[in-house]
């Protein structure tokens, strides 16, 4: 379907799964998986103290985490408990959202953490905590750690009631689940928040060769949600999703890590849509060679910047 994502195969999204996390991610469209990274990225999330107040939503700030794994066991219950809550004003919401992915980040690369934060999860939030953490070390595995930042620009996504709306439009068209498409949109783009072209010329929310959208986007616009959302559900169809979902999301992106997170982030939205308020509050980050830094919405560059250069103009 693609070649490389973003760049270096956006690999983090989020990277591209590869590197920069808006997930997507690895070759696509062409066999055989991406090369896993040769060095893992340093875990740059965490702190030495716990914020529950909204200044860990400063533009361009990274959430502070609990240095102690336990309390950061602690902290992550909140969080996911008050996404969860209808009562949660947006402010809390926003808060909760980025310290709960950056929590993920974090215990993504701990896995010597797992023991002491597994017991602080009360049964209700086990799965949705397993599937969490194994998505991240799935994309983990596809991170190739890099020494530029992306050319990419990052923008607010269309509202999340839009975004599950053509979900569900896709669903009924396609009989695409709607939380495989939602899954895939979030690893691929972080919902459309990237916006950029890859080396190779994937484009659009849903990362398609102009060539491949064309056969699918029924003559949409490929950078338009809804037409690249619709477009993901006729391509995935058209590989039989319905008889071997497994075989249709490779045929997407060629990587057995990328078709466990596209089935671990789906299984928890499946379980609990609920669960589409944290997700679509979260950031875009990229895994380099200084750790992971978050793209805040307006970062915008066309060309790729040194990380150190970005870094010295803009403390995390």
């Amino acid at each position: 379907m693609r070649s490389r994502l973003w760049t270096s195969t956006a690999a983090a999204v989020v990277v591209a799964v590869a590197s920069c996390s808006a997930p997507g991610v690895l070759p696509a469209g062409r066999p055989g998986a991406g090369s896993p990274a040769t060095s893992a990225p340093r875990a740059a999330l965490v702190s030495t103290t716990a914020l529950p107040d909204d200044s860990a939503t400063a533009a361009g700030a990274q959430p502070r985490l609990a240095a102690d794994p336990a309390q950061l066991g602690d902290d992550l219950v909140a969080d996911e408990t008050a996404l969860r809550d209808p009562a949660t004003p947006e402010a809390a919401l926003l808060t909760a959202a980025r310290r709960q992915q950056a929590a993920y980040r974090s215990i993504g690369h701990h896995p010597d953490w797992d023991a002491v934060i597994r017991a602080r999860i009360p049964p209700s939030l086990a799965e949705v905590y397993e599937r969490n953490v194994d998505a991240r070390r799935q994309l983990n595995a596809l991170v190739h750690v890099r020494d530029t930042l992306p050319a990419w620009h990052i923008e607010q996504p269309a509202p999340a009631e839009q975004l599950l709306g053509f979900y569900r439009e896709a669903e009924a068209a396609s009989g695409v689940g709607w939380n495989y498409l939602a899954a895939i949109n979030l690893i691929e783009t972080r919902l459309g928040s990237i916006t950029g072209v890859s080396t190779a010329g994937a484009d659009g929310p849903m990362q398609f060769l102009p060539a491949t959208f064309a056969a699918y986007g029924d003559g949409g616009d490929i950078r338009s949600p809804r037409d690249s959302i619709l477009a993901a559900g006729r391509y995935l169809a058209a590989n039989d999703f319905a008889t071997d979902p497994d075989h249709a999301i490779y045929r997407y992106n060629h990587s057995d890590h990328y078709v466990a997170a596209v089935k671990q982030y789906a299984a928890v939205l499946g379980a609990d849509p609920a669960a589409f308020a944290g997700y679509y509050r979260w950031d875009v980050y990229c895994a380099t060679v200084d750790g992971d830094v978050l793209l805040p919405i307006g970062y915008s560059a066309d060309t790729p910047i040194p990380v150190g250069e970005y870094l010295a103009t803009h403390p995390q």
